[in-house]
C-alpha cells in the first residue's frame, strides 16, 4: 500500500524527510516492543546456557550416585603384557595370573607357488570345511591362484577366512590362507572338490584359545587374547607375546579418584551458583539481567542447601558450604575418611533423599527437565511472551504503513494545492501586469 509523493514541488519543503520524522515519533511504540522483545531473547540465551550446565550437573550427580561412582577401583597388572581394566561392578581383589598361551588362528601355507593368473593353476572347483560342524562350502574358481583369493575373499561366499598371495620369485606366489578370528574353534581344511591336496598341500598351524592359570590350577580359556569376566567385572587383555607370564593383578578402592570425583562435582556445582550470582545480581553496579529473579533464586538456595544433608554436617568428610555462599571440598580429609571407610563414606554422599550427591542430583534434574522442569518452564513461558510481542510487532507494521500512506497523501494533497496556488498566482500577476498602462 502506497501513494505518490511530491515533496516540495508547492511549499519548497522537503515533506518527505518530514514525513520520516512523523513516523519516527508514530514508531515510538514499536520500538519499545522491539526493545523488549531484544531483552527477553538475551535473557531466554542465558537461561538455555544455564540450563545446559544445570542438566549437565544432573548427569554428573547422577553418575555418581551409581554403585561404583564414588568408590572406583584401581586396576593394576604387575606386567604390561597382561592387560587389566575394572568395570563398576569390580570389587577389590588381588590375584596371579600364568599365560600358558596366547591365542591364534587356522593358518594354512600351501606349498606350491604359481603364477598369479595361470590358468588352471588351481582347480576351478574347490571344497572349504571349516570342521566347526557345519557343511562343507563348496568354492569355484575361474582356475588361477588370483581368482582362488578373490573367491575366499568374497564376502558373499562367507567362508570367515582371509586369503592373500605373496610373491616368492619372478611372477611367482603362494597362497596363505587364514581363519578371520583367533581359536581352536577357527579350524578348518581346504582341498580340491575331490578332497585332493591343493597346490601341493599346506603347512598348518592349527588355530588354539588362550590360556591363562589362576592361582595355582584355576584354568580359563578364551577364543580371543581377551577374557571378559574373568572375574566378575574385570577384563584381562594379553599381549601376543605374553604367553610365559606370570603377573599379579590387583584391584583396590582408589581414594584419589574418588576426589577427583567429587571435587569435579563440587567444582560444578559452584560454577552453575556463580552463572546465578552473576545473573540475578543486584545492589550497587551492574545488575544482572534477572536479578530478583524468584526461580533462580530458589534453584541457588536448593543447591548450596544440598551440603546440608539428613545426618547433618559432612565436615568431617571435607564437604562444607563457605562463607562466600560456594561449596568447598577438603580434599585431604575426604582422603582420609575414604580410606577408613569408603562404603560408608558413600553411603553417606548417595543415600537417596539425604546423601549429598543424591541431592544434588534431584535438585538438578527437577530444574533441568527437558518437559516440567522449573527452568524449562521458565524458558517457554519467555519464549512465549516473546511470541506475543513479535505478534504486536507485526501488527505495529501494518499500523505504521496505513499512516505513513495517511501521512503522504496529505502532504501530496498539500503540495498539489500549493503548486495551484502558485501557478495561478502568477497567472494572476500577470493579467494585472497587462491591464497597467505603460509608463504609468
Amino acid at each position: 500500500m502506497g501513494s505518490a509523493s511530491i515533496s516540495g514541488l508547492g511549499s519548497g519543503l522537503d515533506t518527505a524527510t518530514i514525513v520520516d520524522q512523523f513516523m519516527q515519533l508514530e514508531a515510538v511504540g514499536q520500538t519499545r516492543l522491539k526493545s523488549r522483545a531484544a531483552t527477553e531473547r538475551s535473557v531466554v540465551s542465558l537461561l538455555q546456557g544455564l540450563n545446559t550446565k544445570i542438566a549437565a550437573l544432573a548427569t554428573r550427580a547422577g553418575d555418581l550416585v551409581k554403585p561404583a561412582g564414588l568408590t572406583p577401583l584401581s586396576a593394576t597388572s604387575s606386567d604390561a603384557k597382561v592387560a587389566v581394566s575394572a568395570s563398576a561392578t569390580a570389587s577389590p581383589a588381588g590375584f596371579s595370573v600364568r599365560v600358558d598361551q596366547t591365542a591364534a588362528s587356522h593358518r594354512l601355507e600351501l606349498a606350491t607357488a604359481v603364477g598369479l593368473d595361470a590358468a588352471g593353476a588351481v582347480p576351478t572347483a574347490l571344497r572349504l570345511d571349516r570342521l566347526d560342524g557345519s557343511a562343507p562350502l563348496d568354492l569355484t574358481t575361474d582356475g588361477t591362484l588370483a581368482g582362488l583369493a578373490a573367491a575366499i575373499n568374497d564376502p558373499a561366499n562367507a567362508t570367515g577366512l582371509r586369503a592373500t598371495t605373496v610373491k616368492v620369485g619372478t611372477e611367482q606366489y603362494r597362497l596363505v590362507v587364514e581363519a578371520a578370528e583367533s581359536g581352536a574353534a577357527g579350524g578348518f581344511t581346504l582341498t580340491a572338490a575331490d578332497g585332493s591336496d591343493l597346490l601341493g598341500g599346506a603347512t598348518v598351524r592349527a588355530g588354539r584359545d588362550a590360556q591363562v592359570t589362576i592361582g595355582d590350577s584355576i584354568v580359563a580359556t578364551s577364543a580371543t587374547n581377551t577374557f571378559a569376566d574373568l572375574v566378575p567385572g574385570v577384563t584381562l587383555t594379553l599381549a601376543s607375546d605374553a604367553t610365559g607370564t606370570t603377573s599379579q593383578v590387583a584391584l583396590a578402592r582408589d581414594p584419589a579418584a574418588a576426589s577427583t570425583a567429587l571435587k569435579g562435582l563440587v567444582d560444578a556445582v559452584n560454577s552453575a551458583l556463580s552463572d546465578i550470582d552473576a545473573q540475578t545480581r543486584t545492589g550497587t553496579g551492574t545488575r544482572g539481567p534477572l536479578a530478583g529473579d524468584s526461580t533462580l533464586l530458589s534453584l541457588r538456595d536448593r543447591l548450596l542447601s544440598s551440603v546440608f544433608a539428613g545426618e547433618g554436617s559432612l565436615a568431617d568428610l571435607g564437604v562444607q558450604a563457605d562463607r562466600y555462599g560456594k561449596l568447598v571440598l577438603d580434599e585431604a580429609a575426604f582422603t582420609k575418611a575414604y580410606a577408613a571407610d569408603p562404603a560408608g563414606v558413600q553411603a553417606r554422599l548417595t543415600a537417596p533423599a539425604t546423601g549429598f550427591v543424591a541431592r544434588i542430583a534431584d535438585v538438578a534434574k527437577v530444574a533441568s527437565d527437558r518437559v516440567d522442569g522449573t527452568l524449562t518452564s521458565a524458558i517457554t513461558g519467555r519464549n512465549d511472551a516473546i511470541g506475543r510481542l513479535d505478534e504486536g510487532i507485526e501488527a505495529w507494521d501494518l499500523r505504521l504503513e496505513l499512516r505513513r500512506t495517511a501521512l503522504t497523501r496529505q502532504f501530496t494533497a498539500l503540495e498539489t494545492a500549493l503548486s495551484q496556488m502558485n501557478s495561478q498566482s502568477s497567472w494572476l500577476a500577470g493579467q494585472i501586469s497587462a491591464l497597467t498602462p505603460p509608463g504609468s
